[in-house]
């Protein structure tokens, strides 16, 4: 599994724990490494998406409401929501990562993690908000920062 898969399956885990468990927060990560095991790369990587994520979950659930009318956010499974809202913060926030990168690594792991229609389920959502990003969609909008190039 490459660095990026790793830290976006880490990412999801913690952020659907997060979920039931009641607000953990950037701080609580060190713990939930120590629970699950993962590499310093996957670990930097993980960080980065997760601490955007909780400083801009406001923004993006309202970019999830717009693309999901017919369901509300909080009724979607916890797996779901958070698949979602990683690719969603991807998509808005890491010019490094090519949308169709951040599309494709939420369908596989919605297939891994979720049900049986989740895939399908996430690709829709993902391709709505796809056709509204105003960025190139296979190729990373700006090179920044030393993250890892694995995907």
């Amino acid at each position: 599994m490459g660095v990026r898969r790793e830290g976006r399956e880490a990412a999801i885990q913690f952020l659907y724990q997060r979920d039931l468990g009641g607000g953990a927060g950037v701080a609580d990560l060190q713990d939930f490494y120590a629970f699950r095991g993962l590499s310093p790369s996957a670990r930097r990587f993980c960080e980065g998406l997760v601490s955007g994520l909780l400083e801009r979950t406001e923004a993006i659930d309202i970019a999830l409401r717009e693309h999901t009318q017919n369901y509300e956010l909080e009724r979607l499974s916890a797996v779901d929501r958070n698949i979602l809202r990683l690719a969603v913060h991807e998509m808005l926030h890491c010019d490094d990562i090519p949308p169709v990168v951040s599309i494709n690594e939420a369908i596989d792991i919605a297939k891994k993690y979720g049900t049986e229609e989740s895939g399908r389920f996430v690709n829709g959502v993902l391709d709505k908000i796809k056709a509204t990003l105003k960025r190139p969609e296979r190729t990373p909008a700006s090179k920044q920062g030393n993250q890892p190039s694995e995907d």
